[in-house]
Parts: C-alpha cells; sequence; structure tokens
C-alpha cells in the first residue's frame, strides 16, 4: 500500500512528535486524508485549529481524545459531506499548535542601538543579547495575523518579531535614562523590565504572552570602545601629571621639546630655546616652595620619562647651586 494510500485511511487525526522549532503546522495537505477520520488527539501541551471555506470553525485547546461523530462539533458533517459530495479537497485546512511556554529563546539586536552617552556628550552603539519566554494564548488571533495560512510557522520566525518591536522602545529608553558607558551592565535588569513592558501589548495583539525578557549581556562597538579607550588613557595620564605639579599644557610642552630633542637639525634650536623659555615661565616655583620639594618634583619626572637623564643632571645642579 502506498503513501497515499495510507493517508486515505487514516482514521486518526493527531500531530505526531512535532519538530521542537515548530509553533504553527497544517496537518493536512490533501482534504481526502480527513475522509475516514473519526477521530482526533490533542497531545499535552498541543492544540488544533480547524478551518472550512475559508472560516475557523473550531479550535481544541485541551488534551484529550475527541469523536469526531459525536463529540457536537456542527460543522464536522458538512465536512465529511463536501469530501464524499466531491467537492474542492482543500476547503479543509486542519493545524496543530503549542500551547505549552516556549522558554530560554535566544535574541540579540542584530545592530548596535545608538544613543548619546551623557557623560561623554557622543553617540556609541550598544549591541544587546539575551533570552525571552512566551506562549500562544490566542491561537485564533495568532493564526489571523502571523500563520496566515502558511503551511508552517517557527520560533526562530517569533524571534525575529521580538527583535524587530522591542529595538525602539530599548534605543528611547536609554536616550532618556541617562546611563553612561560605564553604567550599562549595572542596569541591565531595569532596562530588560522596560523593554518587557513596553513590548508586552504588541505580543498580546498578536495573539502570545511574552513571559519574559532577560538582557544577559551588552557589548559596546569598536569604534564606542576605541574612543573611551583613548579618553581613559588621556585621563590616566593628567591624574599622574597631577601628582608631580603640572598640568597638560606644560607636559605637551616638555613632550615637543623632547621629540625636538630628537631631531638634529640646527634649524629647530631657536624653537627649542622658546619652548625653554615658556616652560621656565610656567613652571616658576612660588617663594614659599623650598629646594627639597622641587629636587623630589624633578626626579618624579623624570621617572615618568617627562624630561631626559640631560634635562634632569642640568636642573638638579642648578638647584643644589642654590643651596
Amino acid at each position: 500500500m502506498n503513501d497515499n494510500q495510507n493517508k486515505t485511511l487514516r482514521s486518526v487525526i493527531e500531530w505526531s512528535d512535532p519538530d521542537a522549532e515548530l509553533l504553527f503546522e497544517r496537518w493536512t495537505e490533501d482534504g481526502n486524508e480527513i475522509k475516514n477520520a473519526s477521530r482526533l488527539i490533542v497531545g499535552p501541551g498541543q492544540g488544533c485549529l480547524f478551518v472550512y471555506e475559508g472560516r475557523i470553525e473550531s479550535v481544541f485547546t485541551k488534551e484529550g481524545s475527541y469523536e469526531l461523530k459525536t463529540d457536537n462539533i456542527p460543522f464536522w458533517t458538512n465536512v465529511k459531506n463536501a469530501m464524499y459530495g466531491m467537492q474542492s479537497v482543500h476547503t479543509v485546512g486542519i493545524y496543530f499548535f503549542r500551547t505549552g511556554h516556549i522558554v530560554n529563546r535566544r535574541w540579540g539586536t542584530p545592530s548596535p542601538i545608538t544613543y548619546s552617552d551623557p557623560k561623554f556628550k557622543f553617540p556609541v552603539g550598544l549591541g544587546v543579547f539575551g533570552n525571552f519566554s512566551f506562549s500562544i494564548v490566542d491561537p485564533v488571533e495568532f493564526f489571523r495575523r502571523l500563520v496566515a495560512g502558511a503551511h508552517i510557522y517557527t520560533v526562530r520566525e517569533i524571534q525575529t518579531v521580538l527583535v524587530s518591536r522591542i529595538t525602539q522602545p530599548m534605543s528611547d529608553f536609554l536616550a532618556s535614562a541617562a546611563f553612561g558607558y560605564v553604567d550599562i551592565g549595572s542596569h541591565r535588569n531595569e532596562i530588560a523590565a522596560h523593554c518587557l513592558a513596553s513590548s508586552a501589548p504588541i505580543f498580546t495583539g498578536l495573539g502570545l504572552e511574552l513571559l519574559d525578557l532577560r538582557i544577559e549581556g551588552t557589548n559596546f562597538d569598536e569604534a564606542t570602545q576605541t574612543r573611551i579607550g583613548r579618553i581613559a588613557d588621556m585621563s590616566a595620564e593628567a591624574q599622574a601629571l597631577k601628582e608631580v605639579g603640572i598640568d597638560y599644557a606644560q607636559h605637551q610642552q616638555l613632550q615637543a621639546m623632547r621629540d625636538l630633542a630628537r631631531n638634529e637639525g640646527g634649524g629647530n634650536l631657536g624653537m627649542q630655546m622658546g619652548l625653554g623659555l615658556e616652560m621656565a615661565k610656567q613652571m616658576k616655583p612660588s617663594e614659599s616652595d623650598d629646594i627639597m620639594q622641587k629636587l623630589e618634583k624633578l626626579k618624579k619626572m623624570l621617572e615618568m620619562q617627562l624630561i631626559t637623564e640631560e634635562d634632569f643632571a642640568a636642573k638638579k645642579q642648578e638647584l643644589l647651586t642654590r643651596l
């Protein structure tokens, strides 16, 4: 007996061993399969939806076995008459769907969400990823709005719907919440709670319940990390300079003097002298500073490679002479 004959002689309508990635699946491609059907079996975590001549006629959401001929299913007589009356076999559609919770499904933003960092005052790009759980609570609405007669509808398609619905609420929230680069990690639960509250009504309108939404991690794009890294380096350098009692402008002048000193060309001599005089003016100690404090600062500048050994020796000799 070939497969077509086997299908035609089926007496039980049942969704056996469905793929874990399927949410909705059309059970029959050919109305002839149900000509001899007398019983419907709805397994745990399943539901079944009957479509006849373009209309949803019945939905079964409770698990169990149903005798199609006797369990008060009025439209079933019409279905059988249509099948045996040689009407189009494509007027009947039987769809099975999942009623159980679909948990811990992965999601992530396909591209960074851009918003302005409140501390650094420049755009940052944030990638977000996590997991979510949901269930079908209104199979009729879900069928009409998303399945729309397709033969299958998968969990992956819901993941796409989720990401497309939460990106804008998340972007708006980040813009208004004023979480800086260093604050994002400690506010992940707050961001997730806002996205869940914003997205839940949208899912309800699609016949779904969004049970939870979690953010497991975040990452900033390469451009943002480069900018932040540059700022961190400059901040650390400024702090180190503060420890030896000079400001960033003076450090820049010292750096320029060192660069010029490496150039043996005589044309730079005048520039070196000019920078030296300017440094002497800006770094002139107050009358209250004693010689020992000046020597300590000078040694720290040498250790930080802000001045050369020659600069240190010359200035040290000058200070010792004043003693």
